[in-house]
């Protein structure tokens, strides 16, 4: 089993192993922190998580995303679950949601991804990296209010990013501290020396030393009421007794309540955000890739859409690849897809035969696996680099990045593309034409203004400002020659313009590909005949 044009092989299993293990441990609390703040049964996250991994992981075209239940989903799920009259109705929404996403697919909307500026990508990771060192905060001292999959301003316990962290001072528990503590120092250590003395300290990943570490902890200390760790600061995977109790955790879609049309509009609704979410997160990952290698993002929306109806199916919350899971991948040397597909197996194989030992692991060792993922995304190099590059870069990427922390990552990626978009109309505005001064000497002034290649509407202000600012008794010689489009907007300026000059004695010349015209009587009627332009 060799190698096809994808670079699925068996011989990258010793990257995508260890890599595995850890998105594995980044992706089970995740998973049920998000199904706690969706307001939906715990095990619904885990079903997704599952999904995510082994049915998306496959078909996927992205040799290193990873999906699963997305906390950008959670305020959509928590209000549908309510509104449709249940969890089992909700599930009809997810699974006509994935088969949304099956048609956007089909119908190539992938396209779309190409299309978000690449401040706005680097933004929105910079962005995901501080939100998730400010959440993993009050995690990491044993503060364990609000769920894990809350990455949202305004949180479910009540409070925001911010005032959680005042809380948290108050409310320091001393055991999740102190383990985390000696989990973060685990991380390091393998991270900057211990990585770098042998193979075995590559195969065997940290934060798998960590967690056993964590485990061993709660072993030694738990009957200890200082130094100990009770159970509302463990990883909480609900545990069936048998066999018919764990096939109860299941839940079916009620395809009964398919003619309630609130349920369509919500499966749209979760189609649409899911996508934009995957596409935003497929366009991060590629940039993150090592090997810079391209998602086929039509492929990706086809995946997704099955991942979602197999999901719904089951009783498994929305899917989308997410920037978490992916960026710790890539992080850990994930180099194909069976490193997303192998986490999808073990969270299914942990679940389903050590729910016990699961159940033993510090939520604020996890959070300390997080703070590294959160670090190496919001780097604070990658500040100065964005500024350094200037202020229509620099501002698209700090306003994403304080829409995410403020708001929440779609809303946020939004604000950023809204003032990505404003750069480019002023820089339109800027590059439309260029106008010097070429000869002044004999007292009559001789001006030559270039238009652009494509000149629109948006640039109708900066020409009509140049053109009614040039002194009267004056030469203009205006070249179009490579100027390939010219919206009618412009064209009418012109034509007023050629009005004016007769008044202000402003003699005219219009060079183009096909001739000189000396005063031209019409430039509508001159264009007409030139449709190149």
């Amino acid at each position: 089993m060799h190698k096809s044009k994808e670079g699925f092989s068996l011989k990258f299993l010793k990257n995508d192993i260890p890599a595995s293990i850890v998105v594995f441990f980044v992706a089970l609390p995740l998973c049920l922190g998000i199904a706690l703040a969706s307001g939906a049964p715990l095990f619904s996250g885990v079903i997704a998580g599952i999904v995510g991994g082994i049915i998306v992981g496959a078909l996927s075209g992205s040799q290193i995303g990873v999906s699963g239940p997305a906390a950008g989903l959670a305020a959509i799920v928590l209000t549908s679950i309510g509104a449709l009259g249940g969890f089992e109705n909700f599930l009809v929404a997810v699974v006509i949601g994935g088969a949304i996403q099956i048609v956007f697919g089909i119908l190539k909307a992938g396209i779309i991804g190409y299309y978000f500026p690449s401040s706005v990508i680097k933004g929105m990771l910079t962005g995901i990296g501080l939100i998730i060192i400010l959440k993993q905060i009050p995690h990491f001292f044993g503060y364990d209010s609000d769920p894990e999959g809350d990455f949202a301003f305004i949180q479910v316990d009540g409070e925001n990013t911010f005032s959680e962290l005042g809380v948290m001072i108050n409310n320091i528990s001393l055991g999740p501290t102190i383990v985390a503590i000696i989990g973060l120092i685990i991380l390091l250590l393998w991270d900057k020396i211990l990585s770098n003395k042998g193979k075995i300290f590559k195969l065997v990943q940290g934060p798998l030393v960590a967690v056993a570490i964590g485990i061993i902890y709660y072993l030694l200390f738990k009957d200890d009421s200082v130094m100990g760790i009770t159970n509302e600061h463990l990883v909480n995977v609900p545990l069936p007794t048998d066999l018919d109790t764990f096939i109860g955790q299941f839940s079916f879609p009620n395809f009964a309540a398919i003619t309630n049309p609130q349920i369509w509009v919500t499966g749209f609704t979760i189609a649409l955000v899911a996508s934009l979410e995957t596409l935003l997160c497929v366009e991060a990952t590629d940039k993150l890739d090592p090997e810079k290698r391209v998602t086929p993002t039509n492929r990706e929306l086809l995946a997704q859409g099955a991942g979602n109806m197999f999901s719904g199916l089951i009783g498994g919350l929305p899917i989308t690849q997410v920037i978490v899971r992916s960026s710790a991948n890539i992080q850990s040397g994930a180099k194909s897809k069976l490193s997303a597909i192998i986490h999808g197996f073990l969270l299914l194989f942990s679940v389903v035969l050590i729910p016990n030992v699961l159940n033993m692991i510090p939520l604020s060792v996890l959070a300390s696996i997080l703070l590294i993922v959160g670090f190496k995304l919001a780097k604070p190099a990658q500040f100065k680099k964005m500024y350094d590059l200037g202020w229509k870069q620099f501002l698209p990427f700090i306003v994403t990045v304080l829409g995410i922390i403020f708001t929440d990552l779609l809303l946020g990626i939004g604000l950023g593309l809204m003032v990505g978009v404003v750069v480019i109309l002023i820089k339109s505005y800027q590059n439309s034409h260029f106008l010097h001064l070429e000869d002044n000497s004999n007292g009559s002034a001789k001006f030559k203004m270039t238009l652009a290649e494509e000149v629109t509407f948006f640039n109708k202000g900066a020409i009509l400002s140049t053109l009614d600012q040039l002194p009267t008794n004056t030469f203009l010689e205006l070249d179009v020659r490579k100027t390939r489009f010219l919206d009618f907007d412009i064209i009418e300026i012109l034509e007023d313009f050629a009005y004016k000059a007769k008044q202000r004695h402003i003699t005219i010349k219009l060079v183009s590909e096909r001739g000189i015209v000396e005063n031209p009587e019409s430039y509508i009627e001159f264009f007409k005949l030139r449709p190149n332009v």
